[in-house]
């Protein structure tokens, strides 16, 4: 009878241990293609960032060559309206490195937990108009209409300015990128007493229902088949995201494929004791941070 009952014990252990092997086998499957998903997306990313790196370095290259050939060939005053335009576009492109890499690098310290947070209590109202007013003969030049709207002139919120600037001048950009001539781009300020929503908003192409989760992920890009009309290596989103999150607060999209676009970041209304007002960063003109933050939108 002892030796009966043991048996059956040591049956039931190896049915449990047989249980717990196909459980944990069913685990390292469901593990295995998450890790596979995850690569594929990270080398799809490593080939946008080859793209986009190599692009703007073209340029430079092709363009410092020919500038070569006009020395060389002493016909640098012959070529002094060509050479502006080069010496133009030499600019625009290392703008659009400079977002790219700085894209980059404050992605991996948001990750790494190194970003840096400068809060000061600010109007935020006026934060958000005068990047708005930054913009607006760069949006006329692309035949459209920046609209600001508010419905207060003060809310004095904790926040950090100069990434403020960042999160608004992202929107924007996606906004004139998705938009067609002729559209208008809507950015409002509502105060909601907890919180402070900021929205921006296009009449543009829209997104379509099954790409919105996705858009805030670091590795990919709305529509690839946009990709190269629009550029991006789908990191822009993911940090404005990140950004928004370090600021207590949150953003989610709405949109309706061929109607246009909503961003909508909601800031909370608190205040900080001690402000720091330094910034990190490279120090650039509020100019120069509009022309790094647009540096992808083609003409």
């Amino acid at each position: 009878m002892i030796a009966n009952k043991e048996l059956a014990f040591q049956r039931n252990e190896k049915a449990d241990r047989a249980a717990e092997l196909i459980i944990a086998n069913k685990e390292l499957i469901i593990a295995n293609k998450e890790l596979i998903i995850a690569n594929k997306a990270q080398g799809e990313f490593l080939v946008n960032i080859s793209h986009e790196l190599k692009t703007p370095l073209n340029v430079i290259f092709a363009t410092a060559q020919l500038f070569s050939m006009y020395c060389n060939s002493g016909s640098l005053d012959e070529n002094k309206d060509s050479i502006i335009k080069y010496i133009n576009s030499i600019k625009q492109n290392s703008y659009r490195l400079s977002k790219l890499i700085n894209n980059i690098v404050d992605t991996s310290k948001i990750e790494a937990g190194f970003f840096e947070m400068n809060l000061s209590n600010k109007n935020i109202v006026e934060v958000i108009e005068k990047i708005v007013m930054s913009v607006v003969d760069f949006t006329q030049s692309k035949g459209l209409n920046i609209i600001f709207d508010t419905d207060k002139e003060e809310k004095i919120i904790a926040c950090d300015p100069e990434n403020i600037e960042r999160i608004i001048l992202n929107l924007i950009s996606n906004a004139i990128k998705f938009s067609n001539e002729g559209n208008e781009i809507f950015v409002d300020v509502k105060d909601k007493n907890e919180f402070v929503e900021i929205s921006v908003k296009d009449n543009g192409i829209g997104i379509e229902e099954k790409n919105l989760d996705m858009i805030f992920d670091r590795f990919k890009q709305v529509d690839k088949s946009l990709s190269r009309k629009t550029e991006g290596a789908g990191v822009g989103l993911s940090l404005v995201k990140s950004i928004v999150e370090l600021h207590g607060g949150t953003i989610y999209a709405e949109s309706e494929f061929g109607k246009g676009s909503k961003f909508t970041v909601k800031i909370p209304s608190g205040k900080v004791l001690n402000q720091n007002i330094s910034y990190s960063g490279n120090v650039r003109s509020e100019n120069e941070n509009v022309k790094v933050e647009l540096s992808d939108i083609y003409s």
